[in-house]
């Protein structure tokens, strides 16, 4: 049952995916969550790492394609500087969000990752629609309101895998 909540990878932030690993690894497109793993939650204009990043992404033409439990209007404000697709009410930890942007961007499971700062949306969501996922760590450490009771969840699934023998070991890359 923990299996569900267990990453693929981990890496400290999303700026450390870079364009060779994810070819490397077949990914075509990358999804992301919005809210502390592409922008911090109180920043939307987001960082210069991130516009570097993203100009990375478009370069070696792997689309970024934001997949939110956040509503319409809160995601395009959000991306209005950065002009990102995006897919709003994914409703993480299902599979609805994941599953339009495959379909969107005609993806096969093994096209795809999922890259989220959370276990108990992000990471279980990516395994529920059987793809890759990326565990990053939260850009800030204060959450939105809404996000608080599934970090403490999360803390108490993170002690039982941790007891499991599951090892949460942050990398700089996919093949650290």
């Amino acid at each position: 049952m923990l299996g569900k909540f267990k990453p693929t990878w981990m890496v400290e932030s999303i700026y450390d995916l870079s364009p060779a690993d994810l070819k490397r690894h077949g990914i075509k497109v990358v999804l992301t969550d919005l809210d502390n793993t592409l922008i911090a939650w109180n920043n939307p204009d987001g960082t210069p790492e991130l516009k570097q990043w993203l100009k990375e992404m478009q370069q070696a033409q792997i689309p970024v394609v934001v997949v939110s439990n956040n509503n319409h209007k809160r995601i395009a404000r959000a991306l209005a500087k950065l002009e990102l697709p995006f897919i709003a009410r994914a409703l993480k930890p299902l599979t609805r969000g994941i599953n339009l942007a495959k379909k969107r961007y005609h993806l096969a499971a093994k096209d795809v990752i999922l890259v989220g700062d959370q276990l108990m949306t992000d990471i279980w969501a990516a395994n529920n629609a059987h793809i890759r996922s990326v565990l990053v760590r939260p850009l800030v450490t204060s959450d939105a309101w809404n996000t608080k009771f599934n970090r403490m969840l999360e803390g108490q699934v993170k002690q039982k895998l941790t007891q499991q023998g599951f090892e949460f070991k942050w990398r700089k890359s996919l093949d650290d």
